[in-house]
């Protein structure tokens, strides 16, 4: 945001803990301020919140009411009814509430909305998702996954799901199996105070559902974060006229592949990697809020609307509680697809005002 995206002049950085502030505010040539301050300074018109998921109530209330347009990192809140409060909240404020995972604005992601959007795929009748993580890393190095809202469910999930939902639409009804195996885990990183101690890893691990959009399609969501190496991603949409193969949605380019079938059914697929996308296929956090920041100036909705964020939010809920209940559970909420970003708008990201 310091560097890349000229929409966004970012003053200052704050932290529970001033001095914390202070170390990031000298490696990006910005203030330390307190919240306070941040809260309290009128030139200031948007807070981007990348505190954990437990204080997104408190930090997004305050900001809001505070008169601050908001974009907060995943997920909105603990709960869907949190997450519909601070909704509210921001319709009263009148104030823009986003809310990441921004990445399926990425090249990749776009990519893909503009073959499905061009009906290369014909008739979209089913997707797969299927990813893997590896806790004995990264809950070592990473405290915020020991916390509420930071399961495989919420913390992973909510990328392919975000990514599903502004490509094929809102979710109608999920059901699923959630598992959590390993419930203490040992700190294995010998940089950490904690290294050598038993951890307590309460959130779940595993997740295998089933879910059925409003378009009627219906595709399976399988991630386990108690497997080996970095992700390992598959995401497959299937259509009457092609396959199309999506890259992780934690990143924002990657490989997105069109699978063709020859006349002659015995031969193998033809397989066409695409671009095209929105450009943006390198490491492009801050392009949520710049997008916001355009979206105010030319007075229309942005693209990560919390109407996605609480769909996205009830869905996952919506996974763990089936996973107690082994019941399906249905989905009251819903919202629009985000409308696609095009190369020429996705340029106007990085030329200033």
């Amino acid at each position: 945001m310091t560097r890349r995206f000229p929409l966004l002049s970012v003053d200052a950085v704050c932290a529970r803990h001033l001095e914390s502030a202070r170390r990031q505010a000298e490696k990006y040539g910005i203030r330390a301020r307190t919240v306070e301050e941040v809260l309290s300074d009128v030139t200031i018109e948007l807070v981007v919140n990348l505190t954990p998921v437990p204080a997104h109530v408190e930090v997004i209330g305050r900001a809001l009411e505070a008169g601050k347009h908001v974009f907060t990192e995943k997920v909105l809140a603990e709960t869907p009814e949190q997450a519909e409060a601070l909704r509210r909240l921001a319709r009263e404020q009148n104030r823009c509430l986003g809310v990441a995972p921004e990445t399926f604005l990425g090249a990749a992601v776009q990519t893909a909305r503009r073959v499905i959007d061009s009906g290369a795929l014909g008739e979209i009748n089913s997707f797969a998702i299927s990813a893997n993580r590896d806790n004995n890393v990264l809950l070592s190095l990473f405290r915020f996954l020991r916390m509420p809202g930071g399961g495989v469910v919420k913390d992973y999930g909510v990328y392919y799901l975000t990514a599903l939902v502004s490509l094929l639409g809102p979710v109608e009804r999920v059901s699923a199996l959630v598992r959590t195996p390993y419930p203490t885990h040992v700190n294995r990183m010998e940089a950490s105070p904690e290294f050598g101690q038993v951890m307590d890893t309460p959130n779940e691990s595993e997740v295998a559902a089933i879910l059925r959009l409003r378009s009627g399609v219906s595709g399976t969501f399988h991630l386990n974060s108690d497997s080996i190496l970095q992700d390992q991603a598959s995401f497959l949409i299937y259509g009457t006229e092609g396959i199309l193969s999506l890259p992780c949605p934690n990143g924002f380019g990657g490989e997105v592949a069109l699978l063709r079938g020859d006349p002659d059914y015995w031969q193998p697929a033809r397989r066409v990697v695409l671009s095209g996308g929105s450009g943006f296929t390198d490491d492009a956090r801050g392009i949520g809020p710049a997008e916001l920041a355009l979206a105010l100036r030319e007075d229309r909705p942005c693209r990560t609307d919390c109407a996605l964020g609480c769909h996205v939010l009830e869905v996952l809920d919506g996974m763990l509680r089936s996973g107690e209940t082994v019941e399906a559970v249905e989905i009251a909420s819903t919202c629009d697809r985000p409308a696609a970003l095009t190369p020429e708008e996705a340029a106007a990201l990085i030329r200033p005002l």
